[in-house]
């Protein structure tokens, strides 16, 4: 049974690392081309207030979620080893008996698993969306600010002067305007069938 790869998988889809966030350019970038601005993203979400406590939490969340699981793994573990080493002595409708219990334990923990794994997805989810929210009318008064024609984003740009990135100003604004989140692990909500 795997033990949730969660943390891994759902926070590396959180954040850049620092190293893919501060890419290092030519020693001459080129002109600066008006009404062009750049925005980067993952860098926002990796180096804003928000974006820091969002990661933490949900580290802390998956190794919650890990904690819960760590029993149901050890137990099934344990009684694993126990019908392979008594194989012999175990009389048959007995071991048939223990192999389907032990059957049974092994999908319940799987589907607690596959729910935790999906709770921590959408919570992870809500919160990118919260930050999304807070950051798009920042956006939009940078962009004004700056005279921008065309915002793109940094992860289409190969090289570009960096008199051109707003995100150092995005970050800026969105520690003021949203300096942390607090939050619990979320429930998925339940489908709505379809009309």
């Amino acid at each position: 049974m795997k033990l949730l790869a969660i943390g891994a998988v759902a926070l590396a889809a959180f954040t850049a690392t620092a190293a893919s966030a501060q890419t290092a350019g030519p020693q001459n970038p080129g002109p600066v081309i008006p009404g062009v601005c750049v925005y980067f993203n993952q860098r926002l979400l990796a180096q804003s207030t928000a974006g820091q406590a969002v990661q933490a939490r949900m580290e802390q969340l998956a190794n919650e979620v890990r904690g819960e699981l760590q029993p149901y793994a050890t137990a099934i573990q344990t009684e694993m080893t126990a019908l392979q080493q008594g194989q012999a002595t175990i009389p048959a409708d007995q071991m048939q008996q223990r192999r389907q219990a032990l059957q049974q334990r092994l999908q319940e923990a799987q589907q607690l698993e596959q729910t935790r794994d999906a709770e921590l997805r959408y919570t992870l989810s809500q919160q990118r969306q919260a930050i999304a929210t807070a950051v798009d009318p920042l956006l939009v008064q940078i962009y004004q600010e700056r005279g921008c024609g065309l915002l793109l984003d940094r992860e289409s740009v190969f090289l570009m002067n960096p008199a051109m990135d707003v995100t150092d100003l995005a970050i800026q604004r969105l520690n003021t305007a949203l300096p942390t989140l607090s939050f619990n692990r979320m429930a998925v909500p339940a489908q709505q069938p379809q009309q």
